[in-house]
């Protein structure tokens, strides 16, 4: 945790910003008013987020915090947002990030949407097109534009993705691992665990198939297996595939 006596420019000690005490005051209970009311409004918890935002970015750059004696703004958010303290970072990028669209139209499309244009916003800078980014917003589902969103900090495609949960006894644990570890192995280490559990599945399951009728099944499995291969080897198996179909 940071103290006052930590911030540094160029090596020297910084100097704390005065204390408005009437403006602290006024903050945080502008703060607190806002928090009190959002877990008293649960159908329309997020339409503060705006306010919110705005005045949690005053209370860091005037060091609001120690009015209550606090060492930090990560201690103040300790405080005031005990469950994440994320959600608090999002709203201040909103109001530091998104200063071009009015108010009552970030209002519209919500916390989440917002938060997600502010990443767009301070990758673009003077270029970003807040018209655009806005239109979508309202017209996207959250999950589409936050894909549109990465598409665009990216520059990479996206495809929906969920958390699968369920329950392994740790007497299976170390052939699970093994597994993977040996499948990362033949895939490369950039490829993450649901890249590598999908080889084994794909696998299995041209393994199962490859005696029996079911070719949709094994035509799958090598669609997804050959996707996952790296481009050398790819070409690699193109070459044995043309071999091979001379000879029939």
């Amino acid at each position: 945790m940071i103290g006052l006596t930590n911030f540094r420019i160029n090596g020297l000690p910084m100097s704390a910003p005065k204390l408005d005490r009437p403006r602290a005051t006024f903050v945080l209970d502008k703060i607190d008013e806002i928090l009190h009311w959002e877990k008293s409004k649960e159908q329309e918890r997020d339409v503060r987020f705006v306010e919110l935002g705005q005045y949690l970015c005053e209370v860091r750059a005037g060091q609001y915090w120690r009015l209550e004696n606090l060492k930090s703004f990560d201690e103040f958010l300790e405080k005031r947002f005990p469950e994440s303290r994320r959600k608090a970072y999002y709203l201040m990028a909103i109001h530091e990030n998104l200063t071009r669209i009015p108010k009552p139209q970030l209002r519209e499309v919500g916390w989440s949407k917002a938060a997600e244009m502010a990443k767009v916003a301070r990758k673009d800078g003077q270029n970003f097109d807040c018209a655009t980014w806005l239109h979508k917003a309202n017209e996207l589902p959250k999950e589409e534009f936050k894909r549109e969103v990465e598409r665009h900090l990216t520059g990479q495609e996206t495809e929906p993705w969920e958390l699968i949960y369920f329950k392994l006894y740790k007497s299976q644990l170390p052939v699970i691992e093994q597994a993977l570890e040996t499948a990362a192995l033949m895939l490369g280490s950039d490829k993450s665990r649901g890249y590598v559990l999908e080889m084994i599945c794909a696998d299995f399951l041209a393994g199962a198939n490859a005696d029996d009728q079911n070719s949709d099944a094994l035509m799958l499995s090598l669609d997804r297996l050959f996707g996952l291969l790296p481009l050398v080897k790819q070409q690699e198996f193109l070459g044995t595939v043309r071999e091979a179909s001379r000879d029939l």
